[in-house]
Order: C-alpha cells, then sequence, then structure tokens
C-alpha cells in the first residue's frame, strides 16, 4: 500500500556528517522557531521503507497544511490539504485513499503553531552526530504515532521517520531544500488532482 511506504502511510536518514568533538543538540524553542518561519519549502527525496525498498521523487511543502510527495518513477502521488492526506496510486482505478492529517504524526509538523516544548509533544530529545534528533508525537493522541525530526546544527531540516500506529516506519531523506518561491495552491488541491486522473472523489 503505498500510503504505508511514504509515510503513515504517513521522515529523516541522516547525511553522515562530521560532527564537533562537543557537539550540542538545539533547544526545542529554536526547533520551533525554525518550523514555524517555514513557508514555502521543495527539495528532492529519497524514501526508505520497513523493507529496505527505496523511491524517490520531489517534495514540495506550504505551511500551514500542505504537502506534496511526487514519486519520479511511478506517477504515485500523497497530497496534505485541507485537513485530509490523500494518497494516490497511479496503478489504482480507484479514488485516492484519503485520511484525518490530525490522526498522522505528520501534523506536528504541518501545523500553524509549531510548540515544540507543549506538554508531553516531545518524546525524546537528543545529540547524534552533530544533529539534533526529537521524537514528537500528538500529546492528546499518542496512538496516532510518532515521528522522529533530524535537524542539522544550522538548522535544517535533514530527515524525518514516521512510525505509524501499525508499527511501521517510513524514512525520508532530503537533499537539495530550495526555500520560499511562489507555489500554487492549486498543486495541493485534491479533488481537482482525482478528477485529472479520472478517478474523482467520491
Amino acid at each position: 500500500m503505498i500510503f504505508t511506504r511514504i509515510a503513515l502511510a504517513p521522515a529523516l536518514c541522516l547525511f553522515a556528517l562530521v560532527a564537533p568533538a562537543a557537539a550540542e543538540k538545539l533547544s526545542l524553542a529554536q526547533l520551533s522557531q525554525y518550523l514555524n518561519t517555514l513557508g514555502t519549502v521543495s527539495a528532492d527525496f529519497v524514501q526508505t521503507n520497513d523493507d529496505g525498498s527505496k523511491s524517490n521523487g520531489v517534495l514540495t511543502i506550504k505551511r500551514p497544511g500542505r504537502m506534496r510527495l511526487e514519486y519520479a518513477a511511478s506517477n504515485d502521488l500523497v497530497l496534505t490539504a485541507g485537513g485530509q492526506v490523500a494518497v494516490f496510486d497511479a496503478g489504482s482505478n480507484e479514488p485516492p485513499m484519503r485520511f484525518p492529517l490530525s490522526k498522522t504524526p505528520l501534523n506536528v509538523i504541518l501545523k500553524n503553531n509549531v510548540n515544540l516544548d507543549q506538554a508531553r509533544m516531545v518524546v525524546s530529545h537528543t545529540e547524534e552526530n552533530g544533529d539534533t534528533v526529537v521524537r514528537a508525537q500528538d500529546p492528546s493522541h499518542p496512538e496516532y504515532g510518532s515521528i522522529d525530526l533530524i535537524f542539522s546544527d544550522t538548522p535544517i531540516l535533514k530527515a524525518w521517520i514516521v512510525h505509524d500506529d501499525t508499527g511501521g516506519s517510513t524514512t525520508i531523506r532530503l537533499t537539495k531544500m530550495r526555500l520560499g518561491g511562489a507555489v500554487s495552491d492549486a498543486k495541493f488541491n485534491i479533488g481537482a488532482e482525482a478528477n485529472r486522473r479520472g478517478t474523482p472523489l467520491e
């Protein structure tokens, strides 16, 4: 199932960087501020699934609440908008599978105001090889899964790992991140994409 492959069904492996000898983890306040300043982001990504299989494509984020994962080899697509996550399977004639964004770990970084200092949101906060790694969850619904956010010391979001409610995990590693620029809201229109593919929403 594509959704399981991508991130939940809807995280980031690390690039090997040499860390300073006395590297310190970034504070949750610093990381929250960084995430809240991200508006439009585009990047190349490599996804690694539980079974070791890999796929790649282009990621676009338009905060708050919108994300687009385009898979290069398959024409599969994941759209997040309007409080929903929609998974388009290029090999299916059925409408996209849809899930509430609020019930996925990705909601942690796509919400309007990210506050990692919120009580019971952060499960762990560590430094690994010069990177800061934060495991976060919805404090009211830990059963929805968790997300590991991996930041360089700049900070830059390098990767995330989504641990979904079935016990699976999906890793997304980002490269060539580009910030800013105009991205049309039409790129995140789930209904329009379903119509274009001939699989209108029910």
